[in-house]
């Protein structure tokens, strides 16, 4: 799909533009199937129909220039004589999905492009897929939202509003496509379409600077403390800890340099970029040093009591299981709930005082950003 569909400039498919119309733009005649009315151009081919064999004329607009309407006629004719022409008048939005998802596979990260065709499959499709590229508007879009958001989860049940604005991140992107690349839409519709406010997370569900030391001391005697420590002093994200590797640690210039990331995939350990591509070095505190040194110490303890059922790789990780293999980003994000739920309510006896609320891992992210702003860090050096 490479350019728009569109009627004929008299606003009936399948007939020729006429040649003068009372109100109309001045327009140049058809030369060779190619011809300019007002600001664009148009072509015209004819295309057998498969039900009926009749040879019908089908016009494409909105081209720039005269040279892109005859390059895209050419490609067209081709595919017709082939039997291959699309009428874009009539594509569906699962299949320009389908096909833009396959386009753009190689541009998306595995763990992302799964998340698009999980998106796609539950929410999209078995909404609005059967409609018309071309027929989405706004309204079509608001909702698509407002069902989602009442009964769009799972057995009926309302989807959360993030969940929704994932949806309309993944529809924004592909529509946005459709009109910049694709050119099979002059404007897109999604992003003029109203969606769910957001609603922020209730407060206290962000540990305090108090409450991660309380988690800190918590998870002190776990041979993957570290992973914590270091996880809420440099703000790094699950997945690049996971994949660090102590060739990315200069423990005596006090950084590590985060070079990837690492996701799940159908159950399979995958390993990538980060986030944003980039690669960035990240200063460590002499606090942190300390606990980088004696997770060391304590992994180097681990490979001599293992002997040859050591499992490490050539360039070994810093976060590993007992025998040296790579830890799974889940194994923390779930270890950070049961350390906690152990704290608030032990074996045996009465919990704590204060119990330590539940936190996503990915908040230490946000404890990090919140405790450099209030020692004084200037914002863009935060974001950054």
């Amino acid at each position: 799909m490479t350019r728009s569909s569109a009627t004929p400039p008299n606003g009936r498919a399948g007939d020729e533009p006429a040649s003068k119309k009372k109100g109309a733009k001045p327009q140049t005649k058809l030369r060779d199937g190619v011809m300019k009315r007002g600001n664009t151009w148009s072509y015209v081919i004819r295309v057998k129909d498969p039900e009926t064999g009749i040879s019908k004329p089908k016009w494409v607009g909105g081209f720039v220039t005269e040279d892109e309407a005859k390059e895209a006629r050419d490609e067209a004719r081709v595919k017709a004589r082939r039997g291959d022409y699309v009428d874009r008048n009539r594509v569906t939005v699962a299949e320009y999905l389908d096909d833009w998802i396959e386009t753009h596979a190689m541009e998306i990260k595995p763990l992302t492009l799964k998340d698009y065709k999980m998106i796609i499959r539950l929410y999209v499709r078995p909404n609005i897929g059967n409609m018309r590229l071309q027929a989405v508007r706004p309204s079509t879009i608001t909702k698509l939202y407002g069902h989602l958001r009442s009964k769009g989860g799972k057995d009926g049940k309302p989807l959360s509003t993030r969940s929704v604005n994932h949806v309309h991140a993944v529809l924004r992107k592909a529509f946005g496509d459709a009109v910049k690349v694709e050119e099979l839409l002059t404007f897109n519709p999604v992003e003029r379409a109203k969606r769910p406010k957001h609603t922020y997370t209730e407060p206290g569900s962000v540990w305090t600077p108090d409450q991660l030391r309380t988690f800190l001391s918590i998870a002190r005697s776990h041979r993957l403390f570290a992973f914590f420590h270091l996880a809420a002093y440099t703000g790094a994200r699950r997945g690049e800890l996971v994949n660090l590797r102590w060739s990315n640690v200069n423990l005596d210039g006090k950084v590590i340099t985060i070079a990837g990331s690492v996701g799940i995939i159908d159950g399979e350990r995958i390993e990538g970029t980060t986030k944003s591509g980039r690669i960035r070095v990240v200063s460590l505190d002499d606090e942190t040093v300390a606990v980088l040194k004696a997770h060391k110490a304590r992994q180097e303890a681990d490979e001599d009591t293992a002997g040859d059922e050591w499992q490490g790789d050539k360039e070994p990780h810093v976060f590993t299981t007992g025998l040296g293999r790579p830890i799974y980003p889940d194994t923390v994000t779930q270890l950070l709930r049961d350390l906690v739920k152990a704290y608030n309510a032990p074996a045996e006896g009465d919990g704590p005082l204060e119990p330590l609320p539940f936190a996503r891992l990915h908040d230490l992210r946000h404890v990090h950003a919140t405790t450099l702003l209030l020692a004084g860090v200037p914002v863009h050096v935060v974001a950054a």
